[in-house]
């Protein structure tokens, strides 16, 4: 049996996330000894690398939850699957590398690479298509109208506009990293909740209840948003949703 500390240092999981991942049925120790210590065991360990595969395959906590506790899942089986995803990314990588490479040969020979050359690896087409389907699935899911207020409101944000929002996004979400140990009721996590909900509506749209609560759904649903507020702090995105649903609660009481 290992202490979390052990499986910390082991895995290079935090044991802050270690924590996270017990609170929602994740990854339970084992057992917890008398004096309070969860202990995992071997095959907690193989669960544990089984949801990092999945978080690398850009899989959400509750999706990877879902599809590890069904009855039919096959270990073996799915780390073959992913051993192909990961290998096509693999490639891709390897090939942009190899037009860095090329790049800084170019640069320092002095001569000019060819247009199609300096592209190799990257998929801009693909970007585009990917950014088209998100802002279709926005308006499907939200209706055209709120989506294009939103489109047209941002379209006039200047580069110090954006630096501006991403200075404050950080420093919210760092105040909620801070308080992930006290839980979703704490009350600084609950301030900085509330911030977070004024702070959009001044820069996107009017956050009622009703919304807030439906994004806080989303951070954890589209395992885009997931990906992206997991960045700051493995957990973060699950650990957001049930502040911002606590915090809808007590302001609909």
């Amino acid at each position: 049996m290992y202490k979390v500390k052990e499986v910390a240092e082991t895995t290079g999981v935090s044991v802050r996330t270690l924590h996270h991942y017990d609170r929602i049925g994740l990854l339970k120790p084992e057992e917890v000894s008398s004096a309070g210590y969860r202990l995992y065991s071997d095959k907690n360990l193989e669960r544990l690398q089984q949801i990092l595969v999945f978080k690398e395959m850009d899989f959400s906590l509750h999706e990877i939850k879902d599809i590890i506790d069904r009855p039919e899942f096959n270990r073996n089986e799915n780390l073959r699957k992913h051993k192909e995803l990961l290998l096509a990314k693999k490639k891709r990588l390897e090939e942009i590398i190899r037009t860095v490479e090329m790049t800084i040969d170019s640069i320092e020979g002095g001569y000019q690479m060819e247009n199609k050359d300096m592209f190799k690896g990257f998929d801009m087409k693909e970007i585009e298509e990917h950014q088209k389907k998100y802002s279709e699935e926005a308006k499907e899911r939200y209706g055209k109208e709120p989506v294009e207020k939103v489109e047209k409101r941002t379209a006039g944000y200047s580069s110090e506009d954006w630096g501006e929002i991403k200075n404050k996004t950080d420093e919210i979400y760092n105040r909620i990293i801070a308080g992930m140990d006290q839980g979703p009721e704490d009350p600084g996590v609950q301030r900085a909740v509330a911030d977070w909900r004024q702070f959009i509506t001044d820069h996107y749209y009017d956050c009622t209840l009703d919304i807030y609560r439906g994004l806080g759904d989303l951070y954890v649903d589209d395992p885009r948003f997931t990906k992206n507020i997991d960045k700051y702090e493995q957990g973060l995105a699950a650990f957001f949703k049930e502040a911002i649903h606590y915090y809808c609660d007590q302001q609909e009481k």
